[in-house]
C-alpha cells in the first residue's frame, strides 16, 4: 500500500497489523541475496514511510539457536528458536519513531497511560536461498532459558518520567491486547517471543481505568446509600405517625366508654341527652313492722 505523502499514508494505514505487512513487503522487495548471512542490513523505505527505521539480518536457524545474536536494541540469548524454520530466517527490526509509534499505539486500549518511547518491533520471516519469492510469511521466535532483552537506552525521544514514577514495559500483541510488566533494569525490558514493545507511564492528565471505576463505584454507592437511608427514615416517620394516631384513637375510645358508663344516654328527638345515674336509697321493709289493727 503506497500513498503520495506521509500524512496520507499515516491516515490510510490505521491498522497496526497492516503497517507490519507494508514494511514486510518493502523489506523483501529491497533485500538482496548478495547480503551475507549474519550481516545487518538497513532497509531504505520510501518517503511516505519516513520516520520508520527498519533493519534486517539473516541467520541459519541452527546457528541462531546455538550462539544467539545481538543487534540494534535486541539481544537474543542462546537457545532461541524459530518455528517453523527449514534452514534460514530473516529477522526484521522496526523503530517506528514518534508519529508512527503514536498511530500503532492508538490501536490498543491502554487508557490512563502514555507512551514515552518509540515502539520497537521484532519479527521474523521465512528466508530461503531465493529472496524474490512472492509469498513471504511470518514465523515465530521463542526464547530459550534466557528471555529476549529489549534496550530502550538509545532511543531518540525517550523522555524523563514523572519523579517517583517508574516506566512499565508494554508488549503490544497481534490480538489487540497489551501486557504490562516491570523493567529488569533501567530502560531494559524482556520478552519470551517476538512482537512490538514500548515504555509507558501513567498519564498525569488522565486517571487510570481502575481509578475511574473506583470513583464511579463511590458515587453510585453513595447515591444508593442515601436513597436507602431516606427510604428507611420515611418508613420510620410513617410508623411513628401511625402509632401516635392509634394511641390517640384508643385514648378517645376509652374516654367515651368511661363517660357513657357514668351517664345514661337517652334520645330526645334528634338530641342526645345525658342524665345522671339515680343514686336515691331504695326503701327497705323492716321485719318487726306490724300494720295497725282495723
Amino acid at each position: 500500500m503506497i500513498c503520495t505523502s506521509t500524512t496520507e499514508d499515516q491516515v490510510s494505514i490505521k491498522s497496526a497489523r497492516l503497517l507490519d505487512l507494508v514494511i514486510r513487503d518493502y523489506t523483501f522487495q529491497s533485500y538482496s541475496n548478495r547480503i551475507g548471512t549474519g550481516k545487518l542490513h538497513t532497509i531504505h523505505l520510501p518517503t511516505n514511510l519516513s520516520g520508520i527505521n527498519v533493519n534486517t539480518i539473516r541467520f541459519r536457524c541452527g546457528s541462531l539457536r546455538r550462539y544467539g545474536a545481538k543487534f540494534k536494541e535486541f539481544h537474543l540469548g542462546i537457545g532461541i528458536t524459530v518455528y517453523p524454520c527449514a534452514e534460514r530466517v530473516l529477522v526484521v527490526t522496526q523503530n517506528l519513531g514518534y508519529n508512527w509509534s503514536s498511530i500503532y499505539y492508538d490501536n490498543y486500549e491502554l487508557t490512563g497511560y502514555q507512551l514515552i518511547s518509540p515502539v520497537l518491533g521484532l519479527l521474523a520471516y521465512n528466508a530461503g536461498d531465493d529472496m524474490n519469492f512472492s509469498t513471504p510469511y511470518e514465523i515465530g521466535i521463542k526464547a530459550g532459558e534466557r528471555p529476549i532483552k529489549i534496550d530502550f537506552s538509545n532511543t531518540t525521544w525517550l523522555v524523563n518520567s514523572t519523579e517517583g514514577t517508574i516506566p512499565m514495559c508494554a508488549n503490544f500483541g497481534h490480538d489487540g491486547k497489551v501486557t504490562l510488566s516491570h523493567q529488569v533494569s533501567h530502560n531494559v525490558c524482556v520478552s519470551m517471543g517476538h512482537g512490538h514493545f514500548g515504555l509507558v507511564v501513567q498519564s498525569p492528565l488522565m486517571p487510570s481505568r481502575k481509578k475511574v471505576i473506583t470513583r464511579w463505584k463511590v458515587v453510585i454507592g453513595s447515591a444508593v446509600g442515601s436513597a436507602i437511608g431516606a427510604s428507611l427514615l420515611g418508613l420510620l416517620l410513617i410508623a411513628m405517625f401511625v402509632k401516635v394516631k392509634k394511641k390517640n384513637r384508643m385514648e378517645e375510645m376509652e374516654r367515651r366508654a368511661y363517660e357513657e358508663e357514668a351517664l345514661q344516654v337517652s334520645m330526645v328527638g334528634h338530641v342526645r341527652a345525658f342524665t345522671a345515674t339515680p343514686t336515691r336509697t331504695v326503701p327497705v321493709i323492716e321485719h318487726d313492722y306490724r300494720p295497725p289493727p282495723p
